[in-house]
């Protein structure tokens, strides 16, 4: 999914681990990679809203499915306000 995603084969991704740490951490590793472990759907929204993440992380043991469906179509619907954030957002890239 990050190397998908750092190709630009793909806009978005979702991982899925038991706590979402482990996938966080490799993901972001990679190039243009910005992904954001959430719990709960406003979580989900402003991680694309104002960080611009391009990876969803979901820690599968403590959220429902039903929320984790939730939270993938807020992540997906949610456009980077840009703005105030896009300054702090360009200096995240890995050098």
């Amino acid at each position: 999914v990050a190397n998908a995603v750092e190709k630009e084969e793909v806009a978005l991704g979702i991982l899925l681990c038991g706590s979402g740490n482990g996938v966080a951490i490799t993901a972001n590793k990679h190039q243009q990679v910005r992904a954001a472990i959430c719990w709960s759907v406003n979580v989900s929204k402003l991680a694309r809203l104002h960080n611009d993440a391009n990876i969803l992380c979901l820690p599968c043991r403590f959220v429902s499915l039903d929320l984790a469906l939730e939270m993938v179509w807020k992540f997906i619907e949610t456009e980077f306000e840009g703005g105030r954030h896009a300054d702090r957002v360009g200096k995240i890239a890995c050098m």
